[in-house]
């Protein structure tokens, strides 16, 4: 979190010789730094706001009022028929004998606006814009340490003994009466002055969409001590992988390249690879190497680029004699490629494979999973149903006959960056050959028979996926479920710790045999503690931002926290992740179940850990990305998978036995093939 030490960019003691100042002029720096970032993103607000006006009216709707009140002026008509003299004879008379005819004529006009304004929004109804709610967002509060402390206490508890919880208990109790409540002073400090004290640099429910002014142009630069990300403002080209870069926007953002003019400019594209090195060397090699002359320029080009394009030499797609083992190499290729055919450090890359297929691989700092989503989703959407494709195979539409020629990107590489790029690549190569990808559909049910069964279907899939460990590991785990905190301004996201008391106490009862109707009171309770945990996280009650934000603060006062460096050091060996389908509408998953995304995934958090993705998809069925590790000889991402399915399952058959929900619940598979196109 690079903007936490602006709360201790000064600090004060008062000596007997006097008051001691102590000044961070790193610290200072980095104030002014995101003072002008603020103030940027203030004039470029307000001038969005002149342009756009006000939602839900228009530009148009201010020139259509003008002009109504000058012509009623100028006619000297009364369009309220006579709804404006009534409100007059309401309206104080102090003065009334010393106005002019003029100013009577300017207050019928203020009322009339009063009357015709609303009717000229209705008329014009207005779909919120992107930035409509920004400015009405509330600010994430911070919450109260003691309240913080707790809540962790009771997430590690089933995963404690007796003594190691009378411990960590000693540990919380020791921070919070001490060092916590100094490191919550500055974090309240920083609250005060920052839109969000954790930032780092139908019905409509207003989202902050501050994530979306990074999507296009921004790029992650290494540093030898932390990393920057940049969002570059001259929106000019988009960046492709083999050696050249194509314009595809003039310099006033104005598209040069439709959609089917493509697939001819990338004909022109030859076979030149290149690599990055990891982040430390990179940074050095990056000083030395490529801060000036013919590598800085085209360098600029990729890192100025509106997104970057790969195109892949292989064949990739639920295809063949293998559609399951050939879906698994797909979400593998995506993740990682062959390391040296990707731009990781870019916000999002397509990927284009040989046989047309495509995909998507993002960048995680400037942005979570919603924004990219949603991105994709219109992508597919727009691309299936709207653009078009003809029979044989090619986009809609005429060639523009004189197209921008790609332009080949030169580079000076010294042996010694070449040494260091095939160091590096190996690294690169042998942490990407340890992934075990596997991507499954579950169709027996979905959110659909869930709903039918009065539960939450994240909260079931939730306790299912506690359920799947329980069985693979023989016991729990620290759990990571990601939520959203965008109902607040320049929010991210917080953790769900999903393994809770009650959650454990169900899947015991469930191994252990109890009664169907104990289970069932057990599940209950589990699936409602995981909604209010869920709640929390979103409107700003989360531990793990507040706990970390103290750690932050703590290392830039330079002072130990046992309690935040224990915290912080337990490892998240179950992952996991729902990418949500926000845009349903752009689909019609009854005639074309094949054309919505089947979901992202990541790896593992944890060496001998699991990361699990799923994506809702309709109402009756749910994708699975499991990943983990090839060398951890306890984990295997296809038998997880399998136990899963199992208790995803078993649930649904413990729930589907109960005389309420049962006559509701039960139903049959959905009737759509059970292959995945």
């Amino acid at each position: 979190m690079a903007e936490a030490h602006q709360a201790v960019a000064f600090q004060f003691t008062i000596t007997p010789e006097g008051i001691d100042l102590q000044l961070s002029y790193q610290a200072l720096n980095q104030i002014y730094l995101s003072g002008l970032r603020s103030w940027k993103k203030r004039v470029s607000r307000l001038r969005n706001s002149l342009i756009k006006g006000v939602y839900p009216a228009s530009p148009s709707s201010w020139l259509f009022v003008a002009i109504g009140i000058l012509a009623t002026m100028y006619m000297q008509s009364d369009p309220s028929m006579g709804l404006i003299t009534k409100i007059q004879q309401h309206l104080p008379l102090r003065y009334t004998t010393a106005m002019s005819v003029a100013n009577d004529r300017l207050k019928q006009s203020a009322l009339f606006d009063l009357f015709f304004q609303p009717l000229v929004r209705l008329l014009s109804s207005r779909k919120p814009l992107l930035y409509s709610y920004q400015s009405s967002l509330p600010h994430l509060p911070v919450p109260a340490i003691q309240d913080t402390v707790i809540r962790y206490l009771e997430s590690v508890r089933p995963l404690l003994t007796d003594p190691e919880f009378k411990r960590m208990s000693d540990l919380a109790n020791e921070f919070e009466s001490n060092l916590g409540n100094r490191l919550q002073r500055y974090l309240k400090l920083k609250a005060l002055w920052a839109t969000n004290y954790s930032r780092v640099p139908g019905t409509v429910i207003p989202l902050c969409a501050a994530q979306c002014e990074r999507m296009f142009n921004t790029t992650r630069t290494p540093g030898v001590e932390t990393g920057n990300k940049h969002t570059h403002t001259q929106r000019v080209s988009a960046s492709i992988q083999r050696g050249y870069s194509e314009r595809v926007q003039d310099d006033n953002f104005g598209i040069l390249l439709e959609t089917v003019d493509l697939p001819v400019s990338k004909t022109m594209i030859y076979n030149i690879s290149m690599s990055s090195p990891p982040r430390i060397p990179w940074a050095q090699m990056r000083k030395q190497y490529f801060s000036s002359g013919v590598n800085k320029r085209s360098l600029d080009t990729i890192e100025r680029a509106a997104f970057f394009v790969t195109l892949d030499d292989e064949e990739q797609g639920m295809r063949g004699d293998d559609p399951e083992g050939n879906l698994d190499n797909y979400a593998k290729s995506l993740l990682h490629g062959k390391c040296y055919d990707r731009w990781f450090d870019k916000s999002f890359s397509v990927v284009i494979y040989k046989n047309g297929k495509s995909g998507l691989n993002a960048e995680h700092s400037w942005a979570d999973a919603p924004t990219v989503a949603h991105l994709w989703e219109y992508t597919l959407a727009t691309d299936a149903f709207q653009l078009g494709y003809t029979e044989d195979g090619h986009c809609k539409g005429d060639v523009e006959p004189s197209l921008p020629q790609p332009q080949r990107l030169a580079w000076n590489i010294p042996a010694e960056v070449q040494a260091q790029v095939s160091s590096s690549l190996a690294v690169a190569q042998a942490l990407a050959d340890d992934v075990d990808c596997h991507v499954f559909p579950f169709r027996e049910f979905g959110k659909g028979r869930i709903k039918k069964c009065r539960i939450s279907p994240d909260a079931f899939i939730q306790i299912s996926l506690q359920l799947a460990y329980y069985r693979d590991r023989g016991g729990f785990c620290l759990t990571y479920e990601a939520s959203m905190t965008r109902l607040f301004r320049e929010g991210r996201t917080e953790t769900v710790r999903s393994c809770s008391n009650d959650s454990c106490a169900f899947i015991k009862a469930l191994e252990s045999g109890e009664t169907e109707e104990e289970c069932r009171r057990l599940f209950e309770l589990a699936s409602e503690r995981h909604q209010n945990l869920y709640r929390m996280a979103m409107t700003g009650a989360g531990i793990d931002r507040h706990l970390f934000c103290l750690y932050v603060v703590s290392k830039y006062l330079g002072v130990e926290s046992p309690f935040l460096k224990e915290v912080l050091s337990e490892p998240w060996r179950l992952s996991t992740s729902q990418t949500p389908v926000q845009q349903m509408n752009l689909f019609d998953l009854k005639n074309h179940p094949d054309f919505i995304s089947l979901g992202g995934g990541f790896g593992p958090v944890a060496d001998d850990g699991y990361g699990v993705s799923y994506i809702i998809v309709g109402e009756d069925m749910v994708n699975f990305h499991v990943s983990s590790k090839h060398s951890c000889s306890q984990t295997d991402s296809h038998r997880f998978g399998v136990q899963i399915s199992k208790a995803m399952q078993d649930i649904m058959a413990l729930l589907s036995a109960d005389p309420k929900t049962s006559s509701s619940s039960k139903g049959t598979d959905h009737p759509q093939s059970k292959k995945l196109q």
